[in-house]
């Protein structure tokens, strides 16, 4: 059985608050852990995970890749460029020679929205979602909410957390809204029109495309990347255009009446969404969502696992 109210984690918004907050619990003494002169535990000690990456990684597969190595489990590494999916071997089939391997877990990221539940349907292994198309990464969502706590040294219920760039592209920005939402904090996005789903405000979200009076309102800037790799249009003239009048600098942020937080989760443009001067700052926690990435994807494996429930 899992430690959470779900054998899987596919998204944000399918698991509830509770589950949210004892991820940040059990993160936070991992996050002991890892600052330790010897930082593994034999948690997932004789567990088996397979990390199935169909789309390129850096920061996340890295991050699982340590956190599970942390906890002692045996890691398989799987990247579609260099396997039989290259010849038409199916998703289901993949997975399922995998898990002839005897694999417990699989953390998994693909570009085909809801390739995770399809799977949960039809294998045993508990499912991590590393990020499914523009869907959801409920995994960054976490660590950028357990994050923007430890910065603000408060529960987030009431907090103004604004969200910056290329929402319509981003499954970071799904999962962080369901996130914080569930967690009582109020959540609003900005950006140009082009690059704001039409029916956000569906979900109870604020849309602003005013840069400066939604950080004069805002106690935390959660800035994303613009995904040039998945706009198959232009969605603003030119990426010196979206700096001049998206682009957080350091002179906007010194103007402003309160200092906020910035973050961001990664790769950035430098000069195009924030500038150098900005991600470099000590209002910046983008290296503290690094390490923290570890803690909480850690907390994740450790609860989806039973090995609590064999250590006991």
């Amino acid at each position: 059985m899992s430690l959470l109210s779900t054998k899987h984690l596919l998204g944000i918004k399918y698991i509830q608050a509770e589950d949210i907050k004892r991820i940040f619990d059990t993160a936070t003494e991992f996050k002991e852990v890892i600052n330790r002169p010897i930082k593994k535990v034999p948690s997932l000690r004789d567990v088996t995970v397979a990390n199935l990456f169909f789309e390129n990684s850096t920061r996340t597969r890295i991050s699982f890749e340590l956190a599970e190595k942390r906890l002692s489990a045996d890691v398989v590494n799987f990247s579609a460029a260099s396997s039989s999916v290259k010849k038409g071997e199916t998703l289901l089939d993949t997975v399922n020679n995998i898990l002839a391997m005897k694999v417990d877990m699989v953390v998994m990221r693909h570009p085909a929205p809801g390739a995770h539940f399809y799977l949960s349907q039809r294998i045993p292994a508990n499912i991590i979602n590393a990020g499914d198309g523009t869907h959801e990464h409920p995994t960054q969502a976490l660590l950028d909410a357990f994050s923007m706590r430890e910065a603000l040294n408060d529960e987030l219920a009431g907090k103004h957390i604004a969200i910056f760039g290329d929402i319509l592209h981003s499954r970071v920005a799904m999962s962080n809204i369901f996130c914080l939402q569930k967690l009582g904090a109020k959540v609003r996005v900005c950006g140009p029109p082009t690059l704001i789903p039409k029916h956000l405000h569906k979900l109870g979200v604020e849309v602003s495309h005013d840069l400066r009076s939604t950080l004069e309102w805002c106690d935390v800037a959660n800035v994303l990347r613009i995904q040039l790799e998945r706009q198959d249009i232009k969605y603003f003239p030119s990426l010196r255009e979206y700096h001049n009048v998206y682009g957080i600098n350091k002179q906007l942020l010194d103007s402003l009446d309160s200092e906020v937080v910035i973050m961001h989760p990664g790769p950035i443009n430098r000069g195009v969404e924030i500038s150098s001067d900005v991600a470099d700052s000590d209002q910046s926690i983008i290296l503290d969502q690094v390490e923290n990435g570890v803690a909480v994807r850690m907390a994740v494996l450790y609860l989806l696992s039973s090995k609590e429930e064999k250590d006991a």
